[in-house]
């Protein structure tokens, strides 16, 4: 059962038992104005099923605003409901009329609230509260007179697309591991048939009767052997490529054995006696099984829909060609970049595709949410097909890099053409910092959830969480009047950057072990910043 909740909370009517007031100046404060509550408890509700029975489900708002504490700080379940009973700003945050000294929920509830809030609903929060942001930011600008008379059709704006992995949380795949993994798996299932085949016959009293009993003991699996085997190779350092065959052999025949037992039990016990995750393995290891024996007997290391986790099946490998990590394991996004600093999400998917074939479907996006095309999109080489070249050209769009053909005979057309070449390298290497902050700091260099819905709903959140950062990067620079222009905006930030350059400097002449005369330095240093 859910109840709607119309009236949002403000920040004046948070009581707090030890009197005083809030501070209005605090993130979360701040975070709460730009979040469209409104919004998100409209889409909240349509996911849940209409019924007045049950306990009442938690509020749009507590859900979403616990995710985003969850992935702004990069905690657990455990310690982001520990934080929200501990901190009265986060609990403003989550809606609450007033501080409450207990657990605002139990920590499993995270686990439903990732179920209720897919990928596609938190992009669409997002792209709202950009929407929302981008109209207070036009009509608190009094210099934006030329986009009053902007033709809307026409293209304009800055396009930045991009695609990356966000790499789960996984062991490391080898052939030889999981294979284990798969026998572990397969002799957990044997124990359990074989026990539950004899509580049938035990019941139909026919137990006693040996003739009639199938097995006179448990299928042999060999599991004290294949244990040997694996840890013998698990603790050679570099094992050859002799020693890596012949344990895959032995690994592959211990697991055929396994799986056979396994159909055969089934022939006397129904398969409802295993669980909904155990008939998942049990699919999952038939296939490992044979997608191994295909590489082992072609003497290939490349299959079709390779599985790398038996618990996380979905999970594919996606070849990255980077230093250090020539290969990762998660889901390949595709995101797009705006000229104001702002990320959205366009794809997320768990196949391993060639990212040049999203780049319609991202400019097609771009038009959607702002009514017209890019003048200019900014893309790796890998974009820059002929087809999406044609693409570009046909919409009036100009497309980064190189133009192809032969160079250009005027020296001084050559000259612009790589200046303006090197200039759109610079501005492309925005959505890399956008990557390193996601992954750095809002935990997109390793996705904890199990799921693939829970994971693409991580993955979208931590983009949401980016943009909330950056929104109140922008508002600390902004004036506390609204009537100064963006000159003032701009001196202030100068302003910042003296002081900080200043501060720098300081601190590095400190360090030095030479003897500085400190007012000599302190007469240069007001020279140079007056």
């Amino acid at each position: 059962m859910y109840r709607h909740n119309q009236k949002q909370l403000t920040f004046h009517e948070f009581a707090l038992p030890f009197g005083g007031a809030l501070n209005p100046k605090n993130r979360w404060v701040i975070k709460a104005s730009l979040i469209p509550w409104d919004f998100v408890e409209e889409v909240y509700s349509q996911s849940l099923k209409e019924t007045n029975e049950g306990r009442g489900a938690k509020s749009a708002r507590t859900a979403l605003a616990a995710m985003i504490i969850q992935q702004d700080q990069k905690l657990t379940d455990e310690e982001v409901v520990l934080h929200i009973e501990e901190n009265p700003y986060m609990q403003f945050f989550c809606g609450f009329e007033e501080f409450q000294q207990k657990k605002p929920f139990d920590p499993s509830l995270m686990v439903h609230f990732r179920k209720r809030f897919p990928a596609d609903i938190i992009n669409q929060v997002n792209e709202e509260m950009l929407k929302r942001q981008k109209q207070s930011e036009s009509e608190s600008d009094d210099d934006n007179n030329d986009s009053s008379n902007h033709d809307e059709a026409s293209p304009s704006g800055k396009l930045i697309i991009d695609a990356t992995c966000a790499p789960a949380d996984i062991h490391y795949p080898t052939d030889v591991h999981l294979l284990n993994h798969a026998r572990l798996i397969a002799e957990g299932l044997i124990d359990k048939l074989y026990e539950e085949l004899k509580y049938v016959y035990t019941q139909k009293d026919l137990f006693t009767q040996a003739s009639d009993f199938p097995y006179k003991s448990k299928p042999r699996t060999y599991r004290i052997k294949a244990r040997k085997n694996y840890l013998s190779f698990a603790k050679k350092k570099r094992p050859g490529k002799k020693r890596i065959r012949q344990t895959l052999r032995k690994q592959l025949s211990y697991l055929k054995r396994d799986i056979a037992h396994i159909h055969d039990l089934l022939d006397y016990v129904e398969l409802s006696c295993l669980f909904e995750k155990e008939l998942k393995n049990l699919w999952v290891i038939q296939h490992v099984y044979a997608q191994q024996q295909y590489m082992y007997e072609n003497k290939v290391h490349k299959v079709a829909d390779r599985i790398v986790s038996i618990d996380q099946p979905h999970i594919r490998p996606i070849v990255r060609g980077k230093s250090g990590s020539d290969v990762e394991f998660g889901a390949k996004l595709s995101i797009s970049v705006t000229e104001d600093g702002y990320v959205y999400c366009d794809k997320i998917s768990w196949d391993s595709h060639n990212e040049s074939t999203d780049f319609k479907e991202v400019v097609e996006n771009y038009r959607q949410r702002f009514g017209h095309y890019p003048k200019a999109v900014y893309a790796d080489q890998i974009y820059r097909t002929r087809e999406n070249r044609r693409f570009c050209k046909k919409l009036g769009i100009r497309i980064s890099g190189p133009r192809l053909g032969a160079k250009p005979k005027n020296e001084e057309l050559s000259k612009k053409q790589r200046a303006q070449e090197k200039k759109d390298v610079g501005i492309r290497n925005w959505v890399e910092s956008k990557f390193g902050q996601c992954k750095r700091r809002f935990g997109l260099n390793r996705i904890m959830g199990k799921l693939p819905q829970t994971s693409e709903s991580m993955i979208s959140l931590c983009l949401l969480v980016a943009n909330l950062a950056k929104i109140c990067c922008v508002l600390n620079f902004e004036p506390s009047n609204s009537g100064n222009t963006r000159k003032t905006k701009v001196e202030n930030a100068v302003q910042w950057l003296k002081s900080s350059i200043h501060t720098l400097i300081c601190d590095s002449i400190r360090n030095i072990s030479y003897r500085v005369s400190i007012p000599i330095f302190s007469r240069y240093s007001k020279e140079v910043f007056q």
